[in-house]
């Protein structure tokens, strides 16, 4: 049996260096990732592949050709060489360790990189993140929700960033929780350099986690990648203190493409920091005073102790151990309710109504999908929600809502 095991270890291994040489491939994301695998199975046979090969697995000229100069101009072997000098482990979408939240999101990396560890129970997770210069009451904030999360056995992911995610991680380890930090370049590279103490202390009380190869310097371009990566492996994002161009926002828009929930911590109308979290609120997103708002909109029904509201005045909470609570058991009505009728409307409404159905739509794709002016969807859309036929669900963001089932008393 142990030979089984170590076999099959080695042949992990063995196939996850390709991966990993692979991964260094800009041009090769998501999509082509999952081409290469579906076409050639394994991907010790793309390493070996011609150009032809990958032309007719769907690979267009350019990174077909930047696969076939890899290959002669760096070894799978000297990667994972470096891997385990820089103690970073290599882990692939096919592999059990990879975090299982991340593979639902529509563009998981197909290869990411860690220092530490990731447990299952990272699934529990809720990010924190916000400006990288905070008030005193930002601070606090952060300080309250982060040592509340880690309290309730909850997982706090964050971006190692200056302000509001340095001070979730720091006072989630401070209270003996499990903390992620997410980077948007190689983990031998710690960015910012002020939290180089801070990374080695993530390592041994959580993970810190990359898509980015060993040597891969941070951009403008991989901060709002990355925090993809933020909300994907959460159950939601709170948003801490941020003006409106704030890097936060696209924690915000990849959490809502994500179908993951959004909270924002309100702030001072007077104050710049709070413009982007208090839009957000007037948008649909949960407004929080305290933990407990957190965890009574993700359903999670147990936790360790009592917690307080940001105003310090106690919340007690009513039972022990963290855990989800089970879903509720859907209403007996039909699956298929029709959407409320279109007859009555106006031909901009009814236009604007044929774009929307279950699935969220932001208002400025249905903007472009109707070509109608910005002012006559917005007053359009108004108008549909105050007629009750359609509903924003938060950011902008809108459905279709179907009838009512009707009920007949006995």
């Amino acid at each position: 049996m142990d030979n089984i095991a170590l076999v099959s270890t080695d042949s992990k291994l063995e196939e996850t260096k390709f991966w990993v040489a692979l991964s260094r491939i800009p041009l090769l994301g998501t999509k082509r990732f999952r081409r290469l695998e579906s076409y050639f199975g394994r991907l010790e046979n793309v390493w070996r592949a011609s150009f032809k090969e990958l032309k007719a697995a769907g690979i267009e000229d350019r990174p077909a050709q930047e696969i076939v100069a890899a290959r002669n101009n760096s070894s799978p072997d000297d990667e994972m060489v470096a891997l385990e000098r820089a103690q970073v482990t290599a882990v692939t979408w096919n592999q059990s360790e990879y975090p299982s939240r991340l593979k639902e999101i529509a563009d998981p990396p197909a290869v990411l990189y860690y220092k530490g560890r990731l447990l299952p129970s990272d699934d529990r997770s809720v990010a924190i993140v916000g400006t990288r210069s905070p008030t005193t009451y930002g601070r606090e904030a952060a300080a309250v929700l982060s040592r509340g999360l880690a309290e309730t056995g909850l997982t706090v992911v964050s971006g190692l960033a200056l302000g509001i995610d340095g001070v979730a991680h720091k006072t989630a380890l401070e209270n003996g929780g499990r903390t992620i930090a997410i980077l948007a370049g190689g983990l031998d590279n710690v960015y910012p350099k002020e939290h180089n103490g801070l990374f080695r202390q993530i390592q041994e009380q959580g993970a810190v986690v990359s898509e980015q190869p060993l040597g891969v310097r941070p951009t403008s371009r991989s901060f709002p990648r990355r925090n993809r990566l933020i909300s994907g492996m959460s159950l939601g994002s709170v948003v801490i203190e941020a003006a409106e161009g704030s890097g936060a926002r696209w924690t915000v828009y990849h959490a809502l493409e994500q179908d993951r929930e959004v909270f924002c911590v309100p702030g001072s109308i007077f104050s710049p920091a709070s413009r982007f979290t208090n839009r957000m609120i007037q948008e649909g997103a949960k407004l929080v005073t305290g933990i407990n708002d957190i965890l009574e909109e993700l359903n999670i029904a147990e936790v360790v102790q009592s917690t307080k509201a940001l105003d310090g005045r106690p919340r007690q909470l009513q039972t022990k151990a963290p855990a989800l609570a089970p879903a509720k058991a859907p209403a007996s009505v039909p699956e298929q309710l029709p959407f409320i009728s279109a007859d009555d409307d106006a031909p901009e409404e009814a236009a604007l109504l044929s774009q929307l159905a279950d699935s969220p739509i932001h208002i400025d794709d249905i903007q472009r999908n109707s070509g109608l002016h910005i002012t006559s969807v917005s007053s359009t859309l108004t108008m549909l929600e105050l007629k009750g036929k359609i509903k924003q669900v938060g950011c902008m963001h809108y459905v279709r809502i179907r009838e009512t089932p009707t009920i007949y008393d006995n």
